[in-house]
């Protein structure tokens, strides 16, 4: 990440695709809720006005579906940690969480409270950029529609500290109902065993048709493409047969889900 690309991010020429989590450190800059669901920004308002009382200022950006909502750390903050405020937040105001067995609710940024080296986790469009599936730029709400009037809002904004965090969550943990299933025994496993990559442990899907599961390709969504939500096939006798039917391959779409295809060099 240099200054001139984000200077192009900006100038919406390219769009950024950020990662929360550092895996040497554990720890994101920033936590984001998405929510693209129907009725989506009341619930974000909403959240917004709690992370309001517990003295959090959030910036509120909209989104095709929904809309975003930012916090930024002054420093980088445990990644556990922000899960864990963000879940107690939720289940304090009887939100759904997508994925924690449901398909629909907020998503929340960071996706995972650790990372193993050489992961990265799941992205999501930097803010201020334009989103490259209708080349539109959408804007935070709280200030004039310009790059210089947005800027200025965002850096006006009161930084959350690890402090603060840390005194948030004192004593929590993930509310039960948000804890992802544990996933099948899959037969199929190879002798790596639980390191194998299996790729219904990191997307939900959407329907199931045929000899195939059906849902979002992470690559396209990466990309703003995908509107359907179902162009990445999954076998249901085999899931590490899988196939993007907009052509994107399984480099792509493991690089995308922050599990890039390590290669074996001989010399």
């Amino acid at each position: 990440m240099t200054p001139a690309t984000i200077e192009r991010h900006l100038q919406g020429e390219l769009t950024i695709g950020l990662y929360a989590i550092n895996p040497r450190t554990q720890r994101s800059k920033w936590i984001v809720i998405d929510a693209d669901y129907a009725h989506a920004l009341n619930d974000l308002i909403k959240l917004q006005w709690e992370l309001k009382q517990d003295g959090i200022q959030a910036a509120l950006e909209k989104s095709r579906r929904g809309g975003h909502l930012w916090i930024f750390g002054a420093t980088p903050l445990l990644a556990r940690d922000c899960r864990i405020y963000v879940h107690n937040l939720a289940a304090r105001l009887k939100m759904a969480v997508k994925g924690a067995r449901l398909p629909e609710g907020i998503e929340v940024f960071p996706r995972h409270d650790a990372l193993n080296p050489g992961e990265f986790g799941n992205a999501i469009r930097g803010p201020l950029g334009t989103h490259q599936a209708d080349k539109k730029r959408y804007w935070f709400y709280g200030a004039d529609y310009s790059l210089e009037s947005q800027i200025r809002y965002l850096k006006r904004l009161r930084k959350l500290s690890e402090d603060q965090l840390s005194s948030l969550v004192a004593g929590m943990t993930i509310p039960e109902q948000f804890h992802e299933p544990a996933p099948a025994p899959n037969p199929r496993r190879g002798s790596r065993g639980c390191n194998e990559f299996r790729i219904l442990d990191h997307i939900q899907v959407q329907r199931k048709s045929g000899r195939n599961y059906w849902t979002r390709c992470p690559s396209c969504a990466l990309h703003g493409h995908d509107r359907s939500g179902d162009n990445l096939a999954i076998a249901v006798d085999d899931p590490r047969k899988y196939r993007c039917w907009a052509g994107c391959t399984k480099e792509m779409i493991r690089e995308a889900l922050g599990h890039p295809i390590r290669r074996s060099f001989v010399a």
